[in-house]
């Protein structure tokens, strides 16, 4: 079984602003905002999309995971929101944690993507911050007053892929991080009974 010491809990800006931070220390290569923009666009088309394909929500799940996989850097993802413990894991057990994270992120997210239903996202330009870009957008949902999300995306991994998301001023992976720790703790540092609940999750 895999143990690891309780970390001290931080405040919820804290943890965003060490996350963003350990992602822009990071070169940004070749990326362009133009990279940024299409990536963006891209993710923004197959989520519409499968939210007005009409399938079953348990069936739509799925998909949104193949398209995170496919269009997020979920390693840099997983260690932010696992933070120093990440570095703690072996190979075998940060890969599971990374495929049950994923899976978490694409139900928890996926039921609020059915909001998109009949809407549409506009896709503005992407400013450069450091080494990584932002990309705004706004959501138009049905019945609601429009909603910006703002895309941070970087090529880290060697390819242009997002890893964070800002909506209506809240950072995805600081609140991640802020459950993933709650949730580390109750398991009193058991890595694999954390991933076991991530399974359950979202």
């Amino acid at each position: 079984m895999t143990r690891i010491p309780n970390s001290t809990r931080r405040d919820f800006l804290g943890r965003g602003v060490l996350a963003v931070a350990v992602l822009a220390a990071l070169p940004a290569g070749a990326q362009t905002g133009n990279q940024a923009v299409a990536l963006v666009r891209a993710t923004v088309d197959e989520v519409l999309a499968t939210v007005n394909s009409g399938r079953p929500p348990a069936q739509m799940y799925p998909a949104f995971q193949s398209i995170f996989n496919r269009r997020a850097d979920i390693d840099a993802m997983a260690r932010a929101a696992l933070g120093p413990t990440a570095r703690q894991l072996g190979a075998q057990d940060f890969a599971a944690f990374r495929q049950a994270m994923s899976g978490y992120v694409a139900r928890k997210y996926g039921k609020r993507f059915q909001e998109f239903l009949g809407g549409r996202i506009e896709v503005g330009a992407a400013r450069q911050l450091k080494s990584f870009w932002s990309v705004d957008s706004t959501a138009y949902l049905r019945g609601q007053t429009p909603t910006r999300v703002e895309w941070h995306v970087s090529d880290r991994s060697g390819q242009v892929r997002f890893f964070n998301l800002i909506i209506e001023g809240v950072s995805m992976l600081a609140s991640e991080r802020e459950e993933i720790a709650a949730m580390l703790a109750r398991r009193r540092g058991d890595v694999r009974a954390l991933i076991a609940d991530l399974q359950r999750a979202g």
